[in-house]
């Protein structure tokens, strides 16, 4: 017996890393040596620190049992002290805080929580592609997908957007192109959602990853009116942990939290704890010792990276946060990619984060600097 999907998957764009394993796997198959500068997964391990508080909390039977969907209250806790200590924002952790299994969950939960069919999601193009793919179809909703532009760096102008729409997607420090925004354009398009009635979704993943000064704001330094997802994936190596979180108004809150308590337990309760001992690295509001040290080797290659690009012609601007280098092919972007391929790197093709990013590519810093250098010395060779 054969099984159909249901239309709504059916709906569902190829994923965009499923098809760039599929791709990478063909060719290792064939013996080629492999540099990997795809997805965004940390090559470097997770602060010791909070590794040996996993070990402890594994070690404890009481952390065996079910969590909840809401999250271990000392963690809730520990995420409102990190807002407060981080980014001078009070937090209440009963209402305002939602564990959440890594951010992409929180992401896709909470249009499931107030789209309704028919409605409007506003995503940036390029974005992350759970915004305008999943979040969207699974609602029966629409989506209206906002140019990002280079001439005003990569930000979401809300001169562009619909209104009426029910929500908004944004997400700085960007994934992909890179770019960053302070705190006065928060509140800019928090002011313009509460104006339209739009709920204003906040992805801050990469809040941690930044360099040469620049400290990325929250969306909550400018109000409430809005929610906003974290993750320790980035900031804390912590990808195949899974754990994230969401902070913001408390009704928006409450409607993931109920949407969660339909779907899941929560995440295991050793490594919300782990969780715990992460955001107490912080002491104050600069980097901790063990992510700065890590956040300056992700700086060291991005130079390397850049500087590579740059010796072969690209015109490539520096990041100043993300571990991701954007920049324009000059070509198609999957044509590029598969000239890359041909040499043994994995880049991803910017098309695969909307359309209106043909032409250019995203690369990670997740290799060593030696790799890098290989790298850039394989594309000359291939006159790429």
């Amino acid at each position: 017996m054969e099984y159909e999907f249901a239309e709504r998957l059916k709906a569902l764009p190829p994923y965009l890393f499923v098809m760039l394993d599929e791709m990478t796997a063909k060719k290792r198959a064939q013996g080629i040596d492999i540099i990997d500068f795809g997805i965004g997964d940390p090559d470097l391990p997770t602060p010791r620190p909070i590794i040996e508080a996993l070990q402890r909390e594994v070690a404890k039977p009481e952390n065996h049992n079910y969590s909840s969907s809401a999250g271990e209250r000392s963690l809730r806790t520990a995420v409102a002290d990190w807002y407060k200590v981080r980014f001078g924002v009070d937090v209440d952790p009963d209402k305002e805080v939602c564990v959440t299994i890594g951010s992409k969950e929180g992401i896709f939960n909470i249009a499931q929580s107030f789209v309704n069919d028919g409605e409007t999601i506003i995503a940036p193009s390029p974005g992350y592609p759970v915004y305008s793919a999943a979040a969207t179809i699974f609602n029966n909703a629409e989506c209206v997908k906002v140019p990002l532009r280079p001439e005003k760096d990569w930000l979401l102008d809300p001169a562009d957007c619909p209104e009426g729409a029910r929500m908004l997607y944004a997400n700085y420090p960007n994934n992909p192109t890179g770019a960053t925004c302070d705190a006065k354009y928060l509140k800019k398009l928090q002011d313009w959602c509460v104006e339209n009635g739009t709920i204003f979704c906040y992805d801050n993943a990469y809040s941690e990853m930044c360099f040469d000064g620049y400290m990325a704001p929250s969306a909550l330094e400018a109000g409430k009116d809005c929610i906003e997802f974290g993750s320790f994936s980035k900031t804390f190596n912590m990808t195949g942990y899974r754990l994230g979180y969401a902070v913001g108004n408390k009704d928006l809150i409450a409607g993931l939290k109920k949407c969660k308590g339909q779907i899941d337990s929560g995440a295991p309760k050793f490594i919300q704890k782990a969780g715990v001992a992460a955001l107490g690295l912080y002491k104050d509001g600069n980097l901790p010792d063990a992510v700065k040290a890590n956040m300056d080797i992700y700086a060291e290659r991005r130079k390397v990276l850049v500087d590579g690009l740059r010796s072969l012609g690209y015109r490539v601007n520096m990041p100043k946060a993300t571990f991701y280098v954007w920049f324009d092919c000059g070509m198609p972007s999957m044509k590029f990619t598969e000239k890359m391929l041909d040499l043994g790197i994995v880049a991803t093709p910017g098309v695969g984060f909307g359309k209106s990013a043909e032409g250019y590519v995203r690369m990670t810093v997740t290799q060593p600097k030696e790799r890098i250098a290989e790298a850039i010395e394989r594309m000359r060779k291939g006159s790429i």
